[in-house]
């Protein structure tokens, strides 16, 4: 029998426990897939609908993104459409560009949101207020999960960040103080 050093056997055992982690889970999901097919049980089996525009295959390569402004952030800030419908309650998927020095004052969405940091340095707080000792940054390929209505600001303090947000719709988009909402100061200099 081959001796295993103290070091290799817990990495073995990590190893074996992230795959029964991601097996165990597949296993019950197999099993009720087929048990929901199988003739006789009173169930039919279950078929799956794709999201709007979802039911074939297509891509979005970086050079085809269509960046735009968008009425809720600062002027300088775009938003682009990647998957989806923000304004139906359905996935989506946007990408969020901010130039260097651009702040995000204190806002709330209502749907859950997971944020990959595609570009630059994500700067993000939580809270009412904004305070710059209170963000974290977060580099290229981090992945933050932000729950519906918790309050937070974002700034692009050391330069241009790209984000990409996944979230189920409708997207909505509430500042804290109604004075940071340039929708409000647009209406106001009409």
């Amino acid at each position: 029998m081959q001796e295993v050093a103290p070091k290799e056997i817990s990495a073995h055992r990590r190893s074996f426990l992230l795959a029964a982690a991601f097996a165990f889970p597949a296993v019950e999901l197999g099993m009720l897939a087929s048990a929901a097919a199988q003739p006789g049980n009173g169930r039919s089996a279950m078929k799956r609908t794709h999201q709007p525009g979802e039911s074939e295959f297509k891509s979005v390569l970086p050079e085809d993104i269509d960046w735009k402004p968008f009425p809720a952030f600062p002027p300088s800030a775009r938003l682009a459409l990647i998957v989806g419908d923000p304004s139906k309650p359905a996935p989506y998927v946007v990408r969020v560009k901010v130039p260097g020095g651009v702040k995000l004052m204190p806002h709330k969405h209502p749907e859950d949101r997971i944020y990959t940091v595609m570009s630059g340095v994500f700067y993000i707080g939580l809270g009412e207020e904004f305070d710059g000792d209170k963000v974290k940054a977060y580099p290229p390929g981090s992945v933050i999960v932000l729950p519906g209505d918790t309050a937070h600001f974002h700034w692009a303090k050391s330069g241009e960040y790209v984000t990409q947000v996944n979230a189920v719709g409708p997207l909505g988009l509430e500042y804290v103080n109604h004075a940071d909402d340039p929708r409000e100061q647009n209406r106001s200099a009409r």
